[in-house]
C-alpha cells in the first residue's frame, strides 16, 4: 500500500482553493462527494477574484508587521475582518501579538477590498 508523504505545507486562500478545485473538475470530469460539497461552499462564500486576492496579500505583506506570517495573512484574507475587534478575535487563535496601530492598518487595507465586493 502506498504511503504518501507530505513534503511541505503551504497555506492557500479560499480563492486559490476554488481555482484548484476547478482545475481538478476540468481534469477528472467530476468531483467526489467531499470536493463537490467544498465547491458548493466556495461558490457561496468566495467574493474576491484571484487578482484582487493577490493584491491584498501584497499590500498586507508591505505593511511589514512583525511576526505576521503567511498563515495569518491568508486567514485575514479569507475572513475579511470588518473592524479591529473582529481582527483581534481572528488572531487570538494564534500565539501572536499585534499592536493596536498595526491592527488598524490591516483593517484599513482590508476595508478597501471589502468595499469592492
Amino acid at each position: 500500500m502506498a504511503r504518501p508523504e507530505v513534503l511541505k505545507e503551504t497555506p492557500i486562500t479560499i480563492v486559490e482553493l476554488k481555482e484548484e478545485i476547478g482545475k481538478i473538475k476540468k481534469r477528472d470530469g467530476e468531483l467526489n462527494f467531499r470536493a463537490t460539497k467544498t465547491e458548493e461552499y466556495l461558490e457561496q462564500f468566495v467574493s474576491l477574484s484571484q487578482k484582487k486576492t493577490e493584491e491584498l496579500k501584497e499590500k498586507i505583506e508591505k505593511l511589514a508587521i512583525p511576526r505576521l506570517k503567511d498563515e495569518h495573512i491568508i486567514k485575514i484574507i479569507d475572513l475579511m475582518p470588518a473592524n479591529v475587534e473582529v481582527l483581534k478575535v481572528l488572531l487570538q487563535a494564534y500565539t501572536i501579538t499585534v499592536t493596536q496601530e498595526n491592527l488598524k492598518k490591516i483593517v484599513g487595507v482590508v476595508q478597501d477590498y471589502a468595499s469592492d465586493k
